[in-house]
């Protein structure tokens, strides 16, 4: 993933979002639908409920814990393919450290709110961060297909919740995608009929910016979570801001006290899917 640097090239075949809602608002059945019709799994693989929530404490309690990272290949009308990078982040204010790192890695937001219940206090917390970040929102209204749904009354709420967060105008004339996660349904109008999630992807690819970046620059890399492999140990992931990452390149690590140490980049791996591939 590729951000800022002093001559951006933008990467147009790149887009990177986080995934932010309340508890049971759908928000890992909505990463599910997006990863199957995004083409994440063959045709004869079998597809779980709720994948994103590997650890065992989240599948018992329904809740995401840890953040986690995903990437859907979306090919839109113009042929050209593009990856979809997707955080899948802590609904709760409790892993607040683990959100603000995350955040760091996207442009935009996807903020999931049931048409029914509306924004709740832990949505709250984590778009506060987002907008202070300066990312840009698409709002979500998620469970269209109940018989309670209130659509257009959630919308007003979630725009005084924006008002009530300080968020720009640019922020404030957020995009609405109105959706049915269960049934893998996306649309613009909440009356018309819905088909697959493609307006959900279409809405990404134009109101999320692409990553701007320079790949001639020295290499730069931010470290936001850590995961760890029985094989290889101890794994970085992060977002490049600048330069070019490559297999056994050296790498000068830098600590919280600025200390250098020198090392190597002994394996790559990129996320394709659900899948980590070596790169």
């Amino acid at each position: 993933m590729l951000k800022n640097s002093q001559a951006p090239i933008v990467r147009e075949d790149i887009r990177n979002i986080a995934i932010i809602a309340h508890v049971d608002h759908g928000k890992t059945t909505l990463v599910d639908r997006m990863l199957q019709q995004g083409g994440a799994y063959a045709a004869h693989e079998a597809v779980g409920e709720r994948v994103m929530d590997s650890n065992a404490l989240e599948r018992e309690r329904g809740i995401t814990i840890l953040a986690k990272n995903t990437a859907v290949r979306y090919r839109p009308a113009t042929g050209v393919e593009v990856r979809i990078n997707i955080v899948d982040t802590p609904g709760h204010a409790d892993f607040s450290g683990e959100v603000e790192r995350v955040l760091t890695m996207v442009d935009g937001v996807l903020l999931v709110v049931d048409a029914v219940d509306g924004p709740m206090p832990q949505t709250r917390f984590v778009l506060r961060k987002a907008l202070e970040l300066s990312l840009r929102p698409i709002v979500v209204i998620n469970k269209i297909d109940r018989t309670e749904a209130r659509p257009v009354d959630v919308v007003n709420e979630v725009f005084d919740l924006f008002v009530d967060l300080n968020a720009t105008d640019e922020q404030l004339e957020f995009p609405v995608v109105y959706a049915s996660a269960k049934t893998g349904i996306a649309k613009l109008d909440p009356h018309a009929e819905g088909a697959d999630l493609q307006p959900l992807f279409e809405t990404i690819l134009s109101k999320i910016p692409p990553p701007p970046g320079d790949d001639g620059a020295p290499l730069q890399l931010q470290v936001t979570t850590l995961d760890y492999d029985h094989y290889v140990g101890r794994i970085g992931l992060g977002r490049i801001t600048r330069g070019t990452i490559r297999f056994n390149q050296p790498v000068a690590r830098v600590g919280r006290n600025g200390r250098v140490e020198m090392g190597k980049v002994t394996k790559l791996f990129a996320f394709d899917g659900l899948k980590r591939l070596e790169a």
